[in-house]
Protein backbone atom coordinates (compact mmCIF):
# COMPACT_ATOMS: atom_id res chain seq x y z
CA UNK A 1 0.00 0.00 0.00
CA UNK A 2 1.66 3.28 -1.23
CA UNK A 3 1.57 5.87 1.45
CA UNK A 4 -1.42 8.59 1.14
CA UNK A 5 -0.35 12.18 1.22
CA UNK A 6 -3.04 14.25 3.45
CA UNK A 7 -2.78 17.93 3.01
CA UNK A 8 -3.59 19.55 6.38
CA UNK A 9 -5.17 22.82 4.97
CA UNK A 10 -6.82 25.34 8.05
CA UNK A 11 -8.88 27.77 7.91
CA UNK A 12 -7.35 30.80 7.28
CA UNK A 13 -10.38 32.81 9.24
CA UNK A 14 -8.62 31.12 12.60
CA UNK A 15 -5.49 32.96 12.75
CA UNK A 16 -7.17 36.30 11.49
CA UNK A 17 -9.56 36.33 13.54
CA UNK A 18 -7.24 36.41 16.65
CA UNK A 19 -4.80 38.82 14.64
CA UNK A 20 -7.27 41.37 13.99
CA UNK A 21 -8.32 41.00 17.90
CA UNK A 22 -5.07 42.42 18.43
CA UNK A 23 -4.93 45.65 17.69
CA UNK A 24 -5.37 47.04 21.15
CA UNK A 25 -2.09 48.25 22.70
CA UNK A 26 -0.06 46.71 25.27
CA UNK A 27 -0.70 46.65 28.88
CA UNK A 28 1.31 45.08 32.20
CA UNK A 29 1.23 41.14 31.79
CA UNK A 30 4.45 40.01 29.42
CA UNK A 31 5.46 36.58 28.23
CA UNK A 32 8.20 34.55 28.96
CA UNK A 33 8.60 31.89 26.32
CA UNK A 34 7.90 31.77 22.91
CA UNK A 35 5.29 29.91 20.87
CA UNK A 36 5.48 26.35 20.13
CA UNK A 37 3.83 24.66 16.59
CA UNK A 38 0.72 23.92 17.66
CA UNK A 39 0.73 23.12 21.73
CA UNK A 40 1.28 26.50 23.23
CA UNK A 41 3.73 27.97 24.53
CA UNK A 42 7.01 26.36 25.30
CA UNK A 43 10.04 25.77 22.08
CA UNK A 44 9.19 24.07 18.87
CA UNK A 45 7.40 21.12 19.87
CA UNK A 46 8.75 20.59 23.38
CA UNK A 47 7.14 22.09 26.44
CA UNK A 48 8.57 24.14 29.16
CA UNK A 49 7.80 24.52 32.86
CA UNK A 50 6.72 28.18 32.18
CA UNK A 51 2.93 29.01 31.21
CA UNK A 52 1.26 31.72 29.67
CA UNK A 53 0.55 34.70 32.10
CA UNK A 54 -3.51 34.74 34.22
CA UNK A 55 -6.05 35.51 31.04
CA UNK A 56 -3.26 35.84 28.12
CA UNK A 57 -4.73 34.07 24.67
CA UNK A 58 -2.30 32.57 22.32
CA UNK A 59 -3.26 31.82 18.60
CA UNK A 60 -0.94 30.23 16.43
CA UNK A 61 -0.45 29.20 12.76
CA UNK A 62 2.82 27.19 11.57
CA UNK A 63 3.28 25.27 8.81
CA UNK A 64 6.33 23.06 6.97
CA UNK A 65 7.26 21.89 3.98
CA UNK A 66 8.26 17.92 2.85
CA UNK A 67 10.29 17.68 -0.44
CA UNK A 68 11.56 14.24 -0.48
CA UNK A 69 12.41 11.98 -3.54
CA UNK A 70 10.86 8.86 -2.20
CA UNK A 71 8.66 7.42 0.60
CA UNK A 72 8.05 4.31 2.31
CA UNK A 73 5.78 1.82 1.15
CA UNK A 74 4.02 -0.53 3.48
CA UNK A 75 1.52 -3.68 3.08
CA UNK A 76 -1.52 -4.93 4.68
CA UNK A 77 0.75 -5.91 7.86
CA UNK A 78 2.41 -2.74 8.46
CA UNK A 79 5.68 -3.83 7.00
CA UNK A 80 7.55 -2.17 4.57
CA UNK A 81 8.35 -3.31 1.19
CA UNK A 82 10.38 -0.69 -0.44
CA UNK A 83 10.26 3.21 -1.68
CA UNK A 84 7.33 4.61 -3.62
CA UNK A 85 7.40 7.87 -4.99
CA UNK A 86 8.49 11.48 -3.14
CA UNK A 87 6.85 14.10 -0.97
CA UNK A 88 6.30 17.69 -2.16
CA UNK A 89 3.86 19.14 0.06
CA UNK A 90 3.60 21.78 3.00
CA UNK A 91 1.37 20.89 5.93
CA UNK A 92 -0.25 23.55 8.26
CA UNK A 93 -1.41 23.44 11.95
CA UNK A 94 -3.33 25.94 14.30
CA UNK A 95 -3.60 26.16 17.72
CA UNK A 96 -5.39 28.56 20.49
CA UNK A 97 -4.33 29.36 24.08
CA UNK A 98 -5.45 30.31 27.40
CA UNK A 99 -3.42 30.90 30.65
CA UNK A 100 -5.42 31.23 33.78
CA UNK A 101 -4.59 32.05 37.25
CA UNK A 102 -0.43 32.49 36.30
CA UNK A 103 -0.78 28.42 36.98
CA UNK A 104 -2.79 26.90 34.48
CA UNK A 105 -2.13 26.78 30.61
CA UNK A 106 -5.13 25.24 28.09
CA UNK A 107 -5.48 24.85 24.63
CA UNK A 108 -6.84 23.36 21.51
CA UNK A 109 -5.25 22.29 18.35
CA UNK A 110 -6.42 22.20 14.65
CA UNK A 111 -4.19 19.49 12.56
CA UNK A 112 -6.22 18.42 9.90
CA UNK A 113 -9.27 19.15 8.08
CA UNK A 114 -9.74 16.50 5.33
CA UNK A 115 -12.18 14.31 3.39
CA UNK A 116 -12.77 10.71 5.06
CA UNK A 117 -10.67 9.03 1.98
CA UNK A 118 -7.87 10.88 3.40
CA UNK A 119 -8.28 10.47 7.33
CA UNK A 120 -11.01 13.47 7.65
CA UNK A 121 -9.95 15.65 10.90
CA UNK A 122 -7.48 15.58 13.55
CA UNK A 123 -7.95 18.11 16.46
CA UNK A 124 -6.54 18.28 20.01
CA UNK A 125 -6.68 19.64 22.92
CA UNK A 126 -4.07 20.33 25.37
CA UNK A 127 -2.88 21.77 29.10
CA UNK A 128 -0.11 22.15 31.31
CA UNK A 129 0.07 23.44 34.99
CA UNK A 130 3.02 24.76 36.71
CA UNK A 131 3.47 23.09 40.22
CA UNK A 132 6.69 25.47 40.66
CA UNK A 133 7.62 28.73 39.77
CA UNK A 134 10.08 30.93 40.34
CA UNK A 135 9.88 34.60 41.96
CA UNK A 136 12.73 35.39 39.50
CA UNK A 137 15.55 32.77 38.21
CA UNK A 138 15.34 29.43 39.22
CA UNK A 139 14.01 26.05 38.87
CA UNK A 140 10.15 25.72 37.69
CA UNK A 141 8.38 21.99 37.74
CA UNK A 142 5.16 21.43 35.52
CA UNK A 143 2.98 18.18 34.43
CA UNK A 144 0.87 18.07 31.44
CA UNK A 145 -0.99 16.07 28.80
CA UNK A 146 -1.77 16.32 24.76
CA UNK A 147 -4.84 14.86 23.25
CA UNK A 148 -4.86 14.31 19.30
CA UNK A 149 -7.51 13.15 17.73
CA UNK A 150 -6.28 9.89 15.81
CA UNK A 151 -6.96 9.62 11.57
CA UNK A 152 -10.09 7.98 10.75
CA UNK A 153 -10.43 6.61 7.00
CA UNK A 154 -13.69 5.94 5.25
CA UNK A 155 -14.09 2.05 4.99
CA UNK A 156 -10.92 1.07 7.15
CA UNK A 157 -11.12 -1.40 9.64
CA UNK A 158 -7.96 -0.54 11.15
CA UNK A 159 -7.34 1.37 14.34
CA UNK A 160 -4.98 4.32 13.57
CA UNK A 161 -2.75 6.61 15.25
CA UNK A 162 -1.45 10.21 15.11
CA UNK A 163 2.41 10.81 14.58
CA UNK A 164 4.27 13.39 15.76
CA UNK A 165 4.41 15.96 13.02
CA UNK A 166 0.52 16.39 13.56
CA UNK A 167 -0.38 14.56 9.86
CA UNK A 168 -3.03 12.00 8.97
CA UNK A 169 -0.94 8.74 7.70
CA UNK A 170 -2.76 5.49 6.88
CA UNK A 171 0.30 3.55 7.45
CA UNK A 172 0.90 4.65 11.47
CA UNK A 173 -1.60 1.71 12.97
CA UNK A 174 -1.85 1.46 16.44
CA UNK A 175 -1.14 -2.89 16.50
CA UNK A 176 2.56 -3.34 15.51
CA UNK A 177 3.61 -5.50 12.76
CA UNK A 178 3.24 -8.82 12.61
CA UNK A 179 5.94 -11.17 14.92
CA UNK A 180 5.54 -7.95 17.15
CA UNK A 181 4.13 -8.14 20.58
CA UNK A 182 0.59 -7.93 20.69
CA UNK A 183 0.56 -6.31 24.17
CA UNK A 184 3.11 -3.84 23.47
CA UNK A 185 0.63 -1.46 20.82
CA UNK A 186 1.44 2.08 19.67
CA UNK A 187 -0.53 4.65 21.69
CA UNK A 188 0.24 8.25 20.70
CA UNK A 189 -3.77 9.91 21.11
CA UNK A 190 -3.04 10.89 24.63
CA UNK A 191 0.74 12.16 25.91
CA UNK A 192 1.16 12.78 29.32
CA UNK A 193 4.34 14.49 30.17
CA UNK A 194 6.19 15.98 33.26
CA UNK A 195 8.99 18.73 33.02
CA UNK A 196 11.76 20.83 34.81
CA UNK A 197 13.44 23.62 33.50
CA UNK A 198 15.82 26.33 34.41
CA UNK A 199 15.13 30.23 33.81
CA UNK A 200 18.60 32.09 34.33
CA UNK A 201 19.32 35.52 33.83
CA UNK A 202 22.61 35.87 31.30
CA UNK A 203 25.70 37.99 32.29
CA UNK A 204 25.97 41.93 31.68
CA UNK A 205 28.10 41.88 28.87
CA UNK A 206 28.98 45.06 27.54
CA UNK A 207 28.74 44.01 23.72
CA UNK A 208 25.69 41.63 24.23
CA UNK A 209 22.21 43.26 25.09
CA UNK A 210 20.26 41.51 27.84
CA UNK A 211 19.53 38.15 27.68
CA UNK A 212 18.35 34.90 29.34
CA UNK A 213 18.90 31.11 28.80
CA UNK A 214 16.09 28.82 29.48
CA UNK A 215 17.10 25.05 30.09
CA UNK A 216 14.52 22.39 29.81
CA UNK A 217 13.91 18.07 30.67
CA UNK A 218 11.06 15.82 30.46
CA UNK A 219 9.89 12.54 30.09
CA UNK A 220 6.24 11.88 28.65
CA UNK A 221 4.22 8.98 27.21
CA UNK A 222 2.60 8.68 23.87
CA UNK A 223 4.10 10.88 21.22
CA UNK A 224 7.44 11.46 23.06
CA UNK A 225 7.81 7.39 23.95
CA UNK A 226 5.90 4.85 21.23
CA UNK A 227 6.06 4.57 17.88
CA UNK A 228 9.87 3.53 17.34
CA UNK A 229 8.16 -0.19 16.41
CA UNK A 230 7.49 1.45 13.15
CA UNK A 231 10.13 1.22 10.21
CA UNK A 232 9.40 4.29 8.67
CA UNK A 233 8.42 5.98 11.94
CA UNK A 234 12.27 6.56 13.14
CA UNK A 235 15.44 4.95 13.94
CA UNK A 236 15.65 6.44 17.17
CA UNK A 237 14.34 4.69 20.96
CA UNK A 238 13.16 7.70 23.04
CA UNK A 239 12.29 5.71 26.18
CA UNK A 240 10.06 9.13 26.18
CA UNK A 241 13.22 11.44 27.19
CA UNK A 242 13.00 15.04 25.92
CA UNK A 243 14.65 18.49 26.48
CA UNK A 244 15.04 22.19 25.26
CA UNK A 245 16.70 25.29 25.90
CA UNK A 246 16.76 28.63 24.05
CA UNK A 247 18.30 31.99 25.01
CA UNK A 248 16.36 35.70 24.76
CA UNK A 249 17.79 38.94 23.95
CA UNK A 250 15.79 41.72 24.70
CA UNK A 251 16.21 43.74 21.32
CA UNK A 252 14.32 46.52 23.18
CA UNK A 253 11.67 47.19 25.85
CA UNK A 254 9.03 45.73 23.44
CA UNK A 255 10.55 43.13 21.48
CA UNK A 256 12.81 40.11 22.15
CA UNK A 257 14.43 37.58 19.82
CA UNK A 258 14.68 33.81 21.04
CA UNK A 259 16.78 31.35 19.71
CA UNK A 260 16.24 27.72 20.64
CA UNK A 261 16.90 24.08 20.28
CA UNK A 262 15.05 20.97 21.11
CA UNK A 263 15.62 17.14 21.38
CA UNK A 264 11.53 15.52 21.07
CA UNK A 265 12.32 11.98 21.73
CA UNK A 266 12.67 11.87 18.03
CA UNK A 267 14.07 14.37 16.19
CA UNK A 268 16.40 17.65 16.45
CA UNK A 269 14.89 20.89 16.15
CA UNK A 270 16.44 24.36 15.49
CA UNK A 271 13.99 27.44 15.34
CA UNK A 272 14.23 31.71 16.08
CA UNK A 273 11.49 33.77 16.87
CA UNK A 274 11.20 37.40 16.99
CA UNK A 275 8.37 38.91 19.10
CA UNK A 276 7.57 42.67 19.03
CA UNK A 277 5.53 43.85 21.35
CA UNK A 278 3.07 40.50 21.19
CA UNK A 279 3.47 39.51 17.28
CA UNK A 280 5.29 36.60 16.53
CA UNK A 281 7.25 35.75 13.10
CA UNK A 282 9.34 32.50 13.36
CA UNK A 283 11.08 30.18 11.45
CA UNK A 284 12.47 26.84 12.08
CA UNK A 285 14.67 23.52 11.03
CA UNK A 286 12.94 20.66 11.74
CA UNK A 287 14.69 17.00 12.17
CA UNK A 288 17.99 18.74 11.78
CA UNK A 289 19.63 14.93 12.75
CA UNK A 290 18.25 13.18 9.39
CA UNK A 291 20.91 13.42 6.84
CA UNK A 292 18.78 11.50 4.11
CA UNK A 293 15.50 12.28 2.70
CA UNK A 294 13.90 9.20 3.54
CA UNK A 295 10.19 9.81 3.80
CA UNK A 296 7.88 12.73 5.70
CA UNK A 297 9.57 11.60 9.19
CA UNK A 298 13.21 10.81 8.63
CA UNK A 299 13.94 14.00 6.39
CA UNK A 300 14.50 17.54 7.32
CA UNK A 301 11.94 20.06 6.71
CA UNK A 302 11.52 23.87 6.70
CA UNK A 303 8.94 25.95 8.29
CA UNK A 304 7.41 29.15 9.39
CA UNK A 305 5.36 30.65 12.43
CA UNK A 306 3.12 33.64 12.80
CA UNK A 307 1.36 33.93 16.80
CA UNK A 308 -0.32 36.92 18.23
CA UNK A 309 -0.44 37.02 21.98
CA UNK A 310 -3.10 38.99 23.56
CA UNK A 311 -3.53 39.70 27.26
CA UNK A 312 -7.25 40.14 28.05
CA UNK A 313 -8.06 42.83 31.08
CA UNK A 314 -10.41 45.27 31.56
CA UNK A 315 -12.79 46.24 28.87
CA UNK A 316 -10.47 44.97 25.67
CA UNK A 317 -8.03 43.30 24.45
CA UNK A 318 -3.85 44.20 24.66
CA UNK A 319 -1.28 43.06 23.19
CA UNK A 320 0.80 40.80 25.50
CA UNK A 321 4.35 42.26 25.66
CA UNK A 322 7.69 39.92 26.05
CA UNK A 323 9.50 40.07 29.51
CA UNK A 324 12.55 39.27 30.88
CA UNK A 325 13.45 37.37 34.23
CA UNK A 326 13.44 40.76 36.49
CA UNK A 327 16.75 41.78 37.77
CA UNK A 328 17.47 42.56 41.47
CA UNK A 329 17.92 45.69 42.37
CA UNK A 330 21.18 46.91 44.73
CA UNK A 331 20.37 46.57 48.41
CA UNK A 332 22.74 49.12 49.66
CA UNK A 333 22.17 52.45 50.41
CA UNK A 334 24.70 54.85 50.79
CA UNK A 335 24.00 57.41 53.33
CA UNK A 336 24.65 60.27 53.25
CA UNK A 337 25.12 60.25 49.46
CA UNK A 338 28.74 61.18 48.32
CA UNK A 339 29.52 64.21 46.67
CA UNK A 340 28.72 65.76 44.32
CA UNK A 341 25.52 65.33 45.19
CA UNK A 342 26.22 67.02 48.09
CA UNK A 343 24.28 69.98 49.23
CA UNK A 344 26.59 73.11 50.00
CA UNK A 345 25.48 76.40 50.43
CA UNK A 346 28.37 79.13 51.24
CA UNK A 347 26.90 82.72 51.50
CA UNK A 348 27.28 85.24 54.31
CA UNK A 349 23.88 86.88 56.30
CA UNK A 350 24.04 89.62 58.30
CA UNK A 351 22.71 88.93 61.27
CA UNK A 352 20.19 87.84 62.65
CA UNK A 353 19.28 84.82 60.68
CA UNK A 354 15.97 84.31 59.41
CA UNK A 355 13.26 82.14 61.68
CA UNK A 356 11.67 79.67 60.32
CA UNK A 357 10.07 76.37 61.44
CA UNK A 358 12.56 72.99 60.83
CA UNK A 359 11.13 70.64 58.39
CA UNK A 360 12.56 67.23 56.85
CA UNK A 361 11.99 66.69 53.35
CA UNK A 362 12.54 63.09 51.87
CA UNK A 363 15.18 63.32 49.00
CA UNK A 364 15.65 60.64 46.65
CA UNK A 365 18.88 59.12 48.12
CA UNK A 366 16.10 57.68 50.89
CA UNK A 367 17.78 60.18 53.41
CA UNK A 368 16.24 63.26 55.05
CA UNK A 369 17.51 66.63 54.55
CA UNK A 370 16.18 69.32 57.42
CA UNK A 371 15.08 72.67 55.74
CA UNK A 372 13.73 75.76 57.68
CA UNK A 373 9.96 77.07 56.09
CA UNK A 374 8.97 81.10 57.48
CA UNK A 375 5.39 81.65 58.13
CA UNK A 376 5.30 83.06 54.77
CA UNK A 377 6.00 79.65 53.24
CA UNK A 378 9.67 80.78 52.06
CA UNK A 379 12.30 78.02 51.84
CA UNK A 380 15.57 78.13 53.58
CA UNK A 381 18.71 76.29 53.37
CA UNK A 382 21.95 76.07 54.23
CA UNK A 383 23.63 77.66 57.35
CA UNK A 384 22.96 80.65 56.12
CA UNK A 385 19.37 80.06 55.69
CA UNK A 386 18.98 81.43 52.35
CA UNK A 387 16.31 81.46 50.69
CA UNK A 388 16.13 78.18 48.24
CA UNK A 389 13.99 80.66 45.23
CA UNK A 390 17.23 83.20 45.10
CA UNK A 391 19.76 79.95 44.67
CA UNK A 392 17.69 78.06 41.82
CA UNK A 393 19.03 77.05 39.42
CA UNK A 394 22.31 76.88 40.87
CA UNK A 395 21.29 74.61 44.01
CA UNK A 396 21.26 70.69 43.24
CA UNK A 397 20.05 68.16 45.99
CA UNK A 398 21.70 65.00 46.09
CA UNK A 399 20.00 61.90 43.93
CA UNK A 400 17.70 61.87 40.25
CA UNK A 401 14.51 63.12 40.40
CA UNK A 402 11.34 62.50 37.23
CA UNK A 403 10.71 66.27 37.16
CA UNK A 404 10.77 67.43 33.54
CA UNK A 405 12.00 63.64 32.32
CA UNK A 406 9.47 62.89 29.09
CA UNK A 407 8.19 59.47 30.08
CA UNK A 408 7.42 61.20 33.30
CA UNK A 409 5.59 64.51 32.01
CA UNK A 410 3.60 61.84 29.04
CA UNK A 411 1.81 60.16 31.93
CA UNK A 412 4.17 57.49 30.97
CA UNK A 413 3.72 53.69 32.59
CA UNK A 414 6.46 52.48 35.04
CA UNK A 415 7.53 48.76 34.34
CA UNK A 416 8.89 46.61 37.45
CA UNK A 417 9.04 43.34 37.87
CA UNK A 418 6.82 41.74 35.13
CA UNK A 419 4.30 44.38 36.79
CA UNK A 420 3.29 47.92 35.23
CA UNK A 421 2.39 50.59 37.18
CA UNK A 422 0.09 53.69 36.59
CA UNK A 423 0.36 57.65 38.10
CA UNK A 424 -2.14 57.38 41.32
CA UNK A 425 -3.47 60.43 42.19
CA UNK A 426 -1.32 63.52 43.10
CA UNK A 427 1.96 64.47 44.63
CA UNK A 428 2.61 63.55 48.11
CA UNK A 429 5.80 64.48 50.63
CA UNK A 430 6.94 61.45 52.78
CA UNK A 431 9.37 60.28 55.57
CA UNK A 432 12.41 58.66 54.11
CA UNK A 433 12.55 56.75 57.51
CA UNK A 434 9.15 54.65 56.18
CA UNK A 435 10.74 53.54 52.90
CA UNK A 436 13.14 51.87 51.07
CA UNK A 437 14.33 51.40 47.61
CA UNK A 438 13.43 48.65 45.63
CA UNK A 439 15.09 49.28 42.09
CA UNK A 440 14.87 52.24 39.01
CA UNK A 441 13.37 52.95 35.90
CA UNK A 442 14.88 54.66 33.41
CA UNK A 443 17.32 56.48 35.65
CA UNK A 444 14.87 57.56 38.36
CA UNK A 445 14.96 55.32 42.01
CA UNK A 446 11.41 53.43 42.46
CA UNK A 447 10.86 52.92 46.22
CA UNK A 448 8.31 51.03 48.22
CA UNK A 449 7.27 51.18 51.88
CA UNK A 450 9.28 49.10 54.43
CA UNK A 451 6.44 47.17 55.59
CA UNK A 452 5.12 46.07 51.59
CA UNK A 453 6.10 43.08 50.74
CA UNK A 454 6.73 41.15 47.19
CA UNK A 455 4.76 41.54 44.75
CA UNK A 456 4.36 45.94 45.57
CA UNK A 457 1.14 47.23 45.01
CA UNK A 458 2.20 50.64 45.18
CA UNK A 459 5.59 52.03 43.74
CA UNK A 460 6.97 55.75 44.79
CA UNK A 461 9.15 57.98 42.24
CA UNK A 462 10.73 61.31 43.52
CA UNK A 463 9.08 63.99 41.20
CA UNK A 464 11.96 66.64 43.38
CA UNK A 465 13.01 66.89 46.52
CA UNK A 466 10.36 66.35 49.34
CA UNK A 467 8.01 65.61 46.52
CA UNK A 468 6.76 62.03 45.23
CA UNK A 469 4.46 60.54 43.00
CA UNK A 470 2.43 57.14 44.05
CA UNK A 471 2.39 54.49 41.47
CA UNK A 472 -0.05 51.72 41.19
CA UNK A 473 -0.33 48.35 39.38
CA UNK A 474 -4.00 46.97 38.79
CA UNK A 475 -4.95 50.41 37.61
CA UNK A 476 -6.74 50.77 34.10
CA UNK A 477 -4.94 53.77 31.72
CA UNK A 478 -6.80 56.33 30.39
CA UNK A 479 -5.84 57.14 26.81
CA UNK A 480 -6.91 60.34 24.97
Amino acid sequence: MEIVRSRTGLLSGLLAAVVLGGSAPAVAQTTMMGSTLRYGSGYLDVPSASVLPHLALLGTFSGFWVNTDQSFLVNETGQTTGFGPGVDDFYSDGSVTLGLYDRVEVGASFQSFNDAELGGNMVGAFGRVALLRPEAQGIGLAVGARYVQAPEYDGSTREFQPGRLGIPDDRFHKGLPDGGDPNDEVSTELSLYGVASAFVRGMDISWLPQHDWTFSAGWGTGMFRDGEEIPFYSFADSEGFFGGGSVNFALSESSVLRLMGEWNGWDLNWGAQFDFGGFRIGGHWLGANYQSDLGTYRSDKWGVLGSVALCLQGEGSFLCKPGMLPRAASDTVRLPAPPPDTVMVEREVAPPLPTGTPTDICLATGENAQVLVTAQGDTLVGVGRVSIGTLRPGIVFAGSYAEGLEWFESDEAVTFEQATYQKAGGEVRLDCANIMQVGEHMGVPLFAETSAVRPFQTLYVPVRPGVWQAYQTGLQQTRG
